[in-house]
């Protein structure tokens, strides 16, 4: 008969362990910490194809520092395959991915987690949970696919929608177009182009919860193995000192990711994703604010689509790191990070800039950051634009609205041809509650950029764009059009201003005029959703406060 002393094993647990052991884990096992390892591997989505293989190395690394690792896993969708009608299910599916990490978390009582992630909605997802389970953790991001080298240029996945356009206008032929579908997507990895998945990753890495170098390190880099089971390994040191999420996650540090995000014209998909961290952590921060510190944020680095630069060019001239020591005047450097260190301490480790690339804030690309927001008669609560991706002919404009209302039916006009120089395209019903689910219009938006357009049109939606989005696309208006925003009763015709440097988005019409017709204006009848969906729509709250569920 096999015998073994209990030691000091909790005899009210015996039910716990003995599941345990079903598992595989040992009696000396079940003696050291509970390391959650939180992966979103899947197979849908090349940014996390190859988190298996690095969930082996933390896990190692885990082993490695005396702590027990146990791997779920959680869903990850992909922005640029759930296009059309599976759109709608990509912004909701954060709050999915922060709830069903929490509940794992807690029912099983982690002690410590890593999380490995890597696209749009799968960091911010994560990031929420984080700040609710408020245990020692730490992120791996997946890293960046390799760029591809044609002859000529360098393209990347942004490239591809931009094709689209570029093809539908006779720009270029058949087999060109056919080689950068087919080939630019190289390796596995997450989109190498500054939107929403490289942005967020970025951001991790600002607020001090990855190790410096994980946002930009490649995805096919050895180097990535080893910072796995490095990860692995530190996670047992914030276990140890018991450096909780929320101990990093502050005010301060919220305030220097926005400021990184702005400086390397980051995505406007990380407006949503930190007003709804804030929120998670009762801190203050809406879109509005985004002005503010955009305004003394100069813009430090631009990459594509907005330039020619990859995020490999971005990594190898500093990376993130880069771009906090030459921002270093604008920050809170006395926060902690997983390093054990704080961010001042860790720059003090950077010994070289490419100052080409990532630009001195003594001698910025612009002297205001990415994102700007626009307030006036169509958009009372706001919209947002990213002003560092705009052709400065189209900074300020004035044109006729063409509306649609809905994102199929301006995609077909753009495929159609049936749009003309010096519009103002009107996309409505398309915010989180009339989507549902705030749909991305970078297809529509990558298009119009392909086929010529984008310093002669504008685009105007109450739904959101990719972080690959340039032009002048103007997102996020507040009220959306379902809540009886202006933009519900534009009608064609109309005559649309942007001024972005003034921060103005007017419907040149009189207020009597306004106000008559939001007296009269209803709601439109549209597809009625059941599941998720209907839940989400009726609770899910205006862009301007991050589109979270209360």
């Amino acid at each position: 008969m096999h015998k073994k002393r209990m030691d000091d094993l909790d005899p009210r647990k015996a039910y716990v362990r003995a599941l345990y052991r079903a598992v595989g884990f040992s009696d000396d096992d079940l003696r050291k910490p509970l390391v959650a390892v939180v992966n979103s591997w899947s197979e849908y989505t090349p940014g996390h194809v190859h988190l298996r293989q690095l969930a082996e190395f933390v896990k190692r690394g885990i082993w490695k520092a005396g702590g027990m690792p146990v791997e779920f896993n959680t869903i990850a969708a992909c922005d640029g395959i759930a296009q059309g009608e599976g759109m709608h299910y990509i912004l909701p599916s954060r709050e999915v991915i922060a709830a069903s990490v929490e509940m794992m978390i807690n029912a099983h009582s982690a002690q410590a987690m890593v999380m490995l992630c890597s696209c749009d909605k799968i960091i911010p997802g994560m990031l929420l949970a984080a700040a609710r389970c408020d245990i020692p953790t730490i992120f791996l991001t997946g890293g960046i696919m390799d760029p591809k080298k044609f002859r000529d240029k360098v393209r990347v996945t942004s490239d591809i929608k931009e094709a689209i356009g570029a093809f539908n206008a006779g720009l270029i032929s058949e087999n060109e177009f056919y080689q950068i579908e087919s080939e630019t997507c190289c390796t596995y990895g997450l989109c190498n182009m500054m939107g929403t998945a490289a942005t967020m990753s970025c951001l991790v890495e600002a607020l001090g919860l990855s190790l410096p170098g994980c946002a930009t390190l490649p995805a096919t880099s050895a180097k990535r193995l080893r910072m796995a089971q490095q990860t692995g390994e530190l996670i047992m040191d914030l276990y140890t000192k018991n450096l909780t999420a929320t101990q990093i996650l502050t005010q301060k540090s919220i305030e220097n990711a926005c400021r990184v995000g702005l400086a390397i014209g980051g995505s406007s998909n990380m407006v949503l994703h930190l007003c709804a961290l804030a929120s998670e952590l009762e801190i203050d921060l809406i879109m509005d604010d985004f002005d503010r510190l955009s305004r003394s944020t100069p813009l430090l680095a631009k990459f594509k689509p907005a330039s020619d630069l990859t995020l490999t060019d971005f990594h190898e001239a500093g990376g993130v790191y880069g771009v906090l020591k030459n921002l270093q005047e604008k920050l809170f450097l006395d926060v902690p990070t997983v390093t054990g260190k704080t961010i001042r301490e860790n720059i003090q480790e950077v010994s070289w800039i490419d100052t080409e690339i990532i630009h001195p804030l003594t001698q910025p690309l612009a002297p205001e950051g990415g994102l700007a927001i626009l307030k006036g008669s169509l958009a009372p609560e706001g919209a947002l634009v990213k002003q560092s991706a705009v052709n400065p002919s189209m900074l300020v404009h004035e044109g006729t609205a063409k509306i649609f209302e809905s994102e199929e039916e301006v995609k077909d006009a753009l495929m159609d041809k049936n749009i003309e120089p010096g519009e103002v395209l009107i996309i409505r019903n398309e915010g989180p509650k009339g989507g549902p689910g705030m749909r991305e219009l970078s297809l529509p938006a990558a298009i119009l950029i392909g086929m010529g357009l984008g310093d002669s049109v504008a685009m105007i939606t109450d739904g959101r764009y990719s972080g690959a989005t340039r032009g002048p696309c103007i997102g996020h208006v507040c009220p959306e059009a379902v809540e009886g925003g202006p933009i519900a009763i534009v009608e064609n015709g109309d005559r649309i201003r942007i001024d972005i440097p003034n921060r103005q988005l007017d419907l040149l019409l009189s207020s009597e005029e306004i106000q008559s017709r939001l007296k009269h204006w209803k709601k439109p009848r549209k597809k009625q959703y059941k599941g998720f969906l209907a839940h989400y729509t009726e609770h899910v709250s205006s862009a301007r406060y991050g589109a979270v569920l209360k």
